[in-house]
């Protein structure tokens, strides 16, 4: 499926959730995994302010998976381990949307890999391909929404220092008209404690990121148009 297709199935079952949730579990954390979380968590927020109970700490869409895929493909390339291998990833959760930042790890000579880059963007067409058809990603898509859910939990707890890559209501961007943003965020006990700075990027993640702002815009819209024309019952 196209990130339309997925946009025409899952947006009215993830608006429809949302206002479940905003009217029995308001402060609950809110983690979307839901295709294409550039929309969908844009769509959740919109359900929630028109209820009147939007809490932007309390919302999460899930882009775990494009760090660990980032790693994994870095762990191929140097024969390492991907667990060891820390890769910041930022923007949003599709095609060129999500920008790779190699500069800031142990490589900093990846971030001139196009391919690698590319790899990182369009992992799941990978999956795809492979399955022949037959599926996209699952226990990868998995392993990111556990590592994720894991995380908030602990932070929950009163464990510090937690922090996961997630695309929120972020101040990074809004002075460009970008209200969520994927970045890494420390997490606690009331959800989002403090979005962290994208940093220092090179000239090429530069380029990238200016790629990633303008489909990023109209994706966070995309969500926003569907509520307004659809709001349901």
């Amino acid at each position: 499926m196209t990130r339309d297709d997925l946009f025409n199935t899952n947006a009215s079952i993830v608006r429809d959730l949302a206002k479940a949730c905003a009217e029995n579990c308001p402060e609950a954390n809110l983690l979307i995994i839901s295709n294409p979380v550039n929309s969908t968590v844009p769509i959740c927020a919109e359900v929630f302010k028109a209820r009147g109970v939007y809490n932007p700490r309390r919302l999460f869409g899930v882009t775990t998976l494009d760090v660990v895929r980032a790693s994994r493909f870095v762990s191929e390339i140097k024969g390492t381990d991907p667990a060891e291998e820390q890769i910041t990833v930022v923007g949003g959760h599709s095609g060129v949307t999500i920008v790779p930042l190699f500069s800031q790890s142990r490589h900093p000579e990846l971030s001139s890999n196009a391919e690698l880059v590319h790899r990182v963007q369009f992992g799941g067409d990978e999956v795809v391909k492979a399955k022949d058809g037959a599926g996209s990603a699952t226990l990868s898509m998995a392993m990111a929404g556990a590592r994720m859910a894991e995380s908030i939990l602990r932070a929950a707890q009163g464990e510090k220092g937690v922090i996961e890559p997630t695309f929120v209501d972020s101040p990074l961007y809004k002075d460009q008209g970008i209200d969520f943003f994927s970045s890494n965020v420390e997490l606690g006990p009331n959800g989002v404690e403090k979005v962290l700075p994208v940093g220092k990027v090179d000239a090429a993640e530069e380029k990238l990121l200016e790629a990633c702002f303008s489909d990023l815009k109209k994706n966070i819209e995309k969500g926003r148009k569907f509520v307004a024309e659809n709001p349901g019952n």
